[in-house]
């Protein structure tokens, strides 16, 4: 039985897709806050059983029977992640789970400036120190972001940033099936494995893509911390999450997302997205 967490969100309900064509309904359960939400999956034969983080009593339920448990990290920046981590996991330990998959992250590390990076290696050691069998998937930053990091460039001809670096930009539709692929694996895969595209552009590279497709100049801007921060909250960012979207900027430039692995094409069997198939798609063209 292979147990996923976090179906009704994009990237996991995106992973029970690809493993229904993989494996038999039978074979999987989904585990979701909101059981009507989920309703799509009970549809197709999926087990739907209701397991949040936040309340340790509805897991052991959850989990039963997992041979493999598909753990998506939280993805609130104003929540504890990690001790809703630690909940998670204490659970799949208690309830004989024979291998946790993690969502974390490329560039997961204790000294990133970006938060999320912090919490997934403070994960991946809980995991480390679980005794249960485990693997990471550290997926490249996901490229939709860009639809909202890059800014109204569109209208302005400006990417506005706060520090440039490369970024692997990696499209979650991928890591999701690669995710089903690393599963139907059945444990082939162990730690920490990095699944990104094949490049990683600097914001600079970002915006010399969005000139030649969209047909007119488009500039990176390196701002000041301050002014973009101050930028974000005048859009009605609430400031805690500009900050949280800052320590990614500085995280680039430090060079933390800069890698790339060709693990995850061979996953998929072909060459995973790119920013320039991002950024031709027709809901991101011009209006």
């Amino acid at each position: 039985m292979i147990v996923i967490t976090g179906a009704t969100g994009a990237l996991n309900g995106a992973t029970v897709d690809h493993l229904l064509q993989r494996l038999p309904a039978s074979e999987l359960a989904v585990a979701v806050r909101d059981l009507g939400r989920a309703q799509r999956f009970a549809d197709r034969g999926v087990e739907v059983r209701r397991g949040d983080y936040a309340d340790p009593t509805s897991l052991p339920g959850a989990f039963a029977d997992a041979d493999q448990l598909l753990l998506v990290s939280s993805s609130d920046p104003a929540a504890d992640a990690v001790a809703l981590h630690r909940a998670a996991i204490e659970a799949a330990v208690a309830a004989g789970v024979g291998r946790i998959l993690y969502t974390s992250h490329q560039g997961a590390a204790p000294g990133t400036p970006f938060p999320a990076g912090r919490d997934h290696a403070a994960t991946e050691q809980l995991l480390a120190e679980s005794g249960v069998p485990w693997t990471s998937l550290r997926n490249g930053f996901y490229a939709h972001s860009l639809s909202w990091l890059t800014g109204p460039w569109r209208e302005t001809g400006v990417i506005a940033v706060p520090a440039d670096g490369p970024v692997s930009w990696t499209a979650r539709e991928d890591v999701a099936e690669a995710a089903a692929v690393v599963l139907a694996s059945n444990g082939a895969h162990g730690g920490p494995i990095t699944l990104t595209a094949g490049a990683a552009p600097t914001f600079e590279e970002v915006a010399a893509l969005a000139s030649e497709l969209s047909g007119r100049t488009v500039e990176r801007v390196v701002v000041g911390d301050d002014e973009w921060v101050a930028a974000q909250v005048a859009a009605g960012q609430p400031e805690f999450v500009a900050r949280f979207l800052l320590g990614m900027y500085q995280a680039a430039d430090q060079g933390f997302f800069a890698g790339v692995d060709p693990l995850l094409g061979e996953l998929l069997g072909r060459e995973p997205r790119t920013v320039r198939d991002l950024l031709a798609e027709p809901a991101h063209q011009g209006s």
